[in-house]
């Protein structure tokens, strides 16, 4: 089978267009990978699943016994450690199963919420 030589410089040109196309299209155009879009899904997540959990521990942060001298602790603990405090009174664990970051996530960020306010609300 004999080939043109006009061929020859199509083929390169198609085979540079294509590693340019894939190239802009990584780089600039958004475009991502099976993996790195399901990192993005799971950290999207986590996220949320942190995000809607934090106010239902500060919840019942608040409605046990001993909440405000509970609340006077947690503003004494450093802050690097109160998520330790919560999740150590057990107000982050969730009903069902969830996973020990999980927890500890819900519990840092229930810490920031209750460490913020001002007074403990009735």
């Amino acid at each position: 089978m004999k080939i043109p030589i006009e061929t020859k410089p199509a083929l390169w040109g198609a085979a540079g267009g294509a590693a340019a196309m894939a190239f802009v299209g990584f780089t600039w155009g958004g475009w991502v990978t099976a993996g790195k879009a399901e990192t993005m899904v799971q950290t999207r997540v986590s996220e949320a699943v942190v995000g809607a959990l934090a106010p239902v521990c500060a919840e019942r942060f608040r409605h046990t016994g001993g909440a405000p001298a509970n609340l006077v602790e947690l503003k004494k603990v450093a802050a690097w450690s109160q998520g330790e405090f919560v999740e150590k009174g057990g107000w982050a664990k969730g009903p069902g199963s969830n996973s020990p970051e999980q927890v500890t996530a819900v519990a840092k960020a229930c810490a920031e919420l209750l460490a913020s306010a001002d007074t403990m609300p009735k």
